[in-house]
């Protein structure tokens, strides 16, 4: 009995060494941004407002979880009359969908620092599953993680209307991320 006792209190302590840790953002450090071609110029312009929820444990990285919520009217173009008309209908219509957000349902080791992330993006009412490559380092005792999730706008009714015409905007947006994370 106590040998069973014992065992069964070692399988906790090994399996609760091994589990996530939840991690909070830091927002002073952590940055969401869009970049597209406008008229086949760049533009990156930046979400001000996001809240991510990141489980994670470098020594057990496919027991890791994340979520990302973005407010979609946050979007910062530079000019106060461009980021009212990427909140209204034809664009990210913020009114009905003020959120856009990503669900991981698999993180998985890629190597030494990378990571390969799976889930399910959700822009305007849209859901699609997407995968994409990641980094992580630490830092200073922080997790940094670094990726990038190329996109079609469209695919999301991200610019409807006149604005499905891909020769102003173009379809395909990179969402890129910095997240400086700490337990």
């Amino acid at each position: 009995m106590k040998k069973a006792l014992l065992v069964s209190l070692l399988s906790l302590s090994v399996a609760a060494a091994g589990a996530a840790t939840l991690l909070k953002a830091d927002p002073t450090k952590t940055s969401v941004s869009a970049t597209f071609k406008q008229m086949n110029v760049p533009v990156e312009a930046k979400f001000k407002k996001f809240v991510f929820t990141i489980d994670y444990n470098a020594a057990t990285p496919d027991a890791a979880k994340a979520s990302v919520d973005i407010d979609t009217a946050s979007l910062d173009l530079g000019d106060a009359d461009m980021n009212k008309e990427v909140a209204k209908k034809e664009w990210f219509n913020s009114a009905q969908f003020p959120k856009a957000s990503f669900v991981s349902s698999a993180i998985k080791g890629a190597g030494p620092g990378k990571l390969t992330v799976s889930g399910k993006l959700t822009i305007k009412g849209k859901a699609a599953d997407v995968s994409f490559p990641l980094t992580v380092k630490t830092e200073a005792g922080k997790q940094v993680f670094d990726g990038a999730l190329p996109i079609k706008r469209l695919a999301f009714n991200v610019g409807e209307g006149e604005w499905k015409d891909t020769g102003m905007v173009a379809d395909e947006v990179t969402i890129k991320f910095h997240v400086v994370a700490a337990p």
